[in-house]
């Protein structure tokens, strides 16, 4: 296995690449990258393929981008990615935030992929539950709360406070950029894009994961034509942590078909 930088539109970006043959492209998910994906990365090479897993720009060893970006503006740097590596129809595997990109780039770019794999996707929202509308109450009281002048100095803290009690620590982890980046790229609903796919897509879901429950699973194959789900029993929302080998027997059977 290597480890490679190269440079995008002037960011400094780090990605992993093992194995020769068929090119897979793993996208990682939020807060994570391509260290998280060393195991399955691993397996996956040793069966004859090449695969490669960038650190998306803010996270791993790659630089911060200078600007907010959205799930549109993540899609653009893979492409430039994949121009600057050489690759084109490939396999594309999308985890977690890593899934809406993988989406929107199936949407645009079909003829560039031999097939697609969602693993624990995000990218549709649902209907609030009614422990969502009572955050949003508790929001909307906090705003009033914090909007003084001699209160407003506590607000930032407080709201981390508040985004840590209801879990949301991707939000509260965030720093700067990327903290306005993951508000922008939660503000984007791909539920539309899903019957736009036309792409052989594979979907695989923990069954215990609490992040995108497995309801969302049957929503993506319900929506995606010629989409296959598998269902990883007492697996959570990080299957390639959880169980490598079995996610990669999983990914293999679908791969070599």
């Amino acid at each position: 296995m290597k480890e490679e930088k190269i440079s995008i539109n002037g960011l400094r970006v780090n990605y992993k690449v093992a194995g020769e043959g068929p090119a897979l492209l793993v996208l990682h998910g939020w807060g994570g990258s391509s260290d998280s994906w060393v195991s399955l990365q691993k397996i996956l090479s040793r069966e004859g393929f090449r695969v490669i897993v960038p650190d998306f720009p803010g996270f791993g060893k790659s630089v911060t981008p200078p600007d907010v970006w959205g799930v549109g503006d993540y899609m653009d740097f893979i492409l430039k990615f994949l121009e600057i590596l050489k690759l084109d129809d490939f396999f594309l595997l999308g985890h977690s935030f890593g899934g809406r990109v993988a989406i929107k780039f199936a949407t645009r770019y079909p003829e560039k992929l031999k097939s697609l794999i969602l693993c624990d996707s995000a990218g549709i929202r649902g209907k609030p539950s009614a422990k969502a509308r009572i955050i949003f109450l508790m929001a909307v009281i906090g705003n009033a709360v914090f909007s003084p002048k001699i209160m407003a100095r506590f607000k930032d803290s407080a709201r981390n406070v508040f985004y840590a009690f209801i879990r949301k620590r991707d939000y509260a982890k965030a720093n700067g950029v990327m903290k306005e980046t993951i508000k922008k790229v939660l503000g984007e609903d791909l539920l539309d894009d899903l019957s736009k796919i036309k792409t052989s897509t594979l979907i695989i879901w923990g069954e215990n994961d609490k992040m995108v429950p497995v309801k969302y699973a049957r929503v993506f194959r319900e929506k995606i034509e010629n989409a296959k789900l598998e269902i990883m029993p007492k697996v959570g929302h990080s299957p390639h942590i959880e169980r490598p080998e079995k996610l990669a027997e999983i990914i293999l059977k679908f791969l070599k078909q």
